[in-house]
């Protein structure tokens, strides 16, 4: 087992890795930037070393600086948490190249999967169902992306091959559009990607958003730990997720899993990585990849009693994993909700000291997060400053403890986006379950 790891990230995601490492009896490296010298794990962990400004660019971005910070700690391994350069193919080949373990999957399955044109192609050699769309990238013939929207049937959407985040993409209605749509994409993607490649599919106007959490091992292993609903999204953000998604049958779920399964050990999949899906009348379509841990992985958790952080490092360490398909039961229902330091009306960022601090309790509350009493949010980084989960035996009784639990924390001197959960857990769509990734944002502009 590795004996120290380096945690290449900040904020939740940091102290969950570090709380792992700790239960595993793993030393533990926070590298961090002058911005987050408080905290929590950075106060909690074994070593601490400055990578840098508060700018991301200039700290959890730096590569040179993470690895140098590994090699004077004489750190094992790195473990990326997610965002930042979790998925970054160059980062992860660095790391094993300078002789340290990646808490990942290898840099080829990254950049493989990282390219939605070549992860598609991967996953319908694999089997898995995809959106019907272009066979590759878009080529520069006007007459021939035409006929190809023409084929797929309007309305299509224009996606940029290395785009994410709900960027470099963008909806076409009619003919009519089309080609200054997929101009307009080309250069968005150069700009923002330093790679303008394009794909188009069929736009799926009421689908829903399900994805399948997956572990692979380096000894031909791999189990599926069943689904997760992330329809209810803001801007292609996810606000709540929840697991397993509402009107999923076992006889819709069985060959997912084993579709997937197999595509993990077709494409030489390793660690915790998460196949997301469009679902709409009954039909699974991929969309891409995660290859990383996922900010929703503690709903799986809670319904599965399966750590994926545990796993990810015992994998990393070159284990086999410690339970197969057979032993996956999925039990009861889980919801999270993200909290943003945030205007809950408009949604701008609200940094700042937090006054006053007190989490939520009670039967099958989990509260994932860094926060305490005098710690200052700053304006640097993502809004992200607390996932909430609720768990039940049935989605009504998660339901209920989520609405008792939101109304039980106090987070004072910043703003929150609290006030739109509880909202949320009122909500009679939600309640029902199934709503669409587009519920939401209609949801917020009639509010308007």
């Amino acid at each position: 087992m590795l004996e120290k790891i380096l945690i290449a990230n900040r904020g939740e995601i940091a102290l969950r890795i570090l709380r792992a490492c700790r239960e595993m009896g793993i030393a533990t490296v926070a590298v961090h930037s002058e911005a987050d010298r408080d905290l929590k794990h950075v106060r909690l962990a074994d070593e601490s070393v400055c990578i840098g400004p508060a700018s991301s660019t200039e700290s959890y971005l730096n590569v040179p600086a993470i690895i140098s910070a590994a090699e004077v700690t004489d750190s094992g391994a790195i473990h990326p948490g997610y965002g930042f350069l979790s998925e970054n193919a160059d980062f992860a080949e660095r790391v094993e190249s300078s002789g340290f373990a990646f808490v990942g999957p290898r840099a080829e399955t990254i950049q493989l999967m990282g390219d939605k044109v070549s992860a598609k192609n991967a996953m319908i050699a694999a089997g898995v169902p995809c959106v019907p769309g272009s066979d590759g990238a878009l080529g520069d013939d006007p007459d021939e992306n035409l006929r190809l929207a023409a084929e797929i049937g309007y309305p299509v959407i224009v996606k940029a091959s290395g785009g994410g985040g709900g960027r470099g993409m963008r909806v076409v209605h009619t003919e009519g559009s089309l080609l200054s749509a997929i101009a307009l994409t080309r250069t968005e993607a150069r700009q923002a990607f330093a790679n303008d490649a394009l794909y188009m599919e069929k736009y799926l106007e009421h689908p829903r958003h399900v994805e399948f959490q997956v572990l692979a091992d380096t000894h031909g292993n791999a189990v599926c730990l069943g689904e997760r609903d992330c329809s209810m999204q803001r801007r292609h953000q996810k606000v709540i997720e929840e697991a397993p998604a509402p009107g999923i049958t076992p006889e819709q779920r069985a060959p997912m899993i084993e579709r997937l399964n197999r595509a993990c050990l077709e494409i030489g999949y390793r660690g915790a990585g998460t196949f997301e899906f469009l679902f709409e009348n009954g039909r699974f379509f991929f969309m891409e990849m995660n290859t990383r841990i996922q900010v929703e992985h503690p709903i799986t958790e809670q319904v599965t009693g399966v750590d994926l952080v545990r796993e990810q490092i015992r994998i990393a360490a070159g284990e086999p994993l410690s339970f197969s398909q057979s032993d996956v039961c999925i039990q009861g229902h889980a919801i999270e909700c993200r909290i943003n330091a945030e205007d809950p009306v408009r949604f701008l960022p609200s940094p700042g000291t937090v006054t006053q601090y007190h989490a939520p309790g009670g039967p099958g509350i989990r509260m994932d997060t860094h926060l305490y009493n005098g710690y200052t949010v700053p304006p640097y980084y993502d809004s992200m400053i607390a996932k909430l989960i609720a768990y039940g035996p049935t989605r009504e009784i998660a339901i209920a403890r989520m609405r008792g639990a939101l109304g039980e924390i106090v987070i004072d001197g910043i703003n929150t986006n609290i006030p739109l959960h509880i909202d949320l857990m009122k909500d009679a769509n939600f309640q029902r379950g199934g709503t669409n990734i587009h519920y939401l944002e209609k949801r917020l502009k009639i509010g308007a």
